[in-house]
């Protein structure tokens, strides 16, 4: 039987339930940026300006709000340290680092099949 999940604490789960909120985690980590600045993040804290020259085309303003949405749903932390100019670093929370270890071996599936998925199969007759 499938249920969908009601607001507050949650006994049953269903991702494929139109109204549980998993979808929302769900859409949020398979964001191409969300799944890149997580993996960018797997070997420690980087300031904004180091994440988006890692992060290759993103552009401030989409980079800072995955950031945003990542830290609202908990999977990183946003520190700001009172110097000038300003110093902030995000960094991955424990759930984070959790969602880290799928991301990245789905990251790594998509780099050694990439020339695969390009290439088409032949015609079936």
């Amino acid at each position: 039987m499938t249920t969908t999940c009601p607001s507050g604490q949650h006994a049953h789960h269903d991702v494929y339930a139109a109204q549980c909120p998993c979808r929302a985690l769900l859409d949020l980590l398979a964001n191409k940026w969300s799944a890149l600045a997580i993996g960018a993040l797997e070997d420690g804290p980087l300031r904004f300006g180091e994440l988006q020259r890692r992060l290759q085309g993103v552009s401030p303003k989409v980079l800072t709000q995955t950031l945003r949405r990542l830290e609202d749903f908990g999977i990183l932390d946003r520190t700001i340290y009172p110097a000038v100019p300003l110093h902030v670093e995000y960094a991955l929370t424990p759930l984070g680092q959790s969602a880290a270890i799928p991301l990245n071996a789905l990251r790594s599936w998509v780099e050694d099949n990439i020339d695969n998925a390009l290439t088409p199969e032949p015609a079936v007759q």
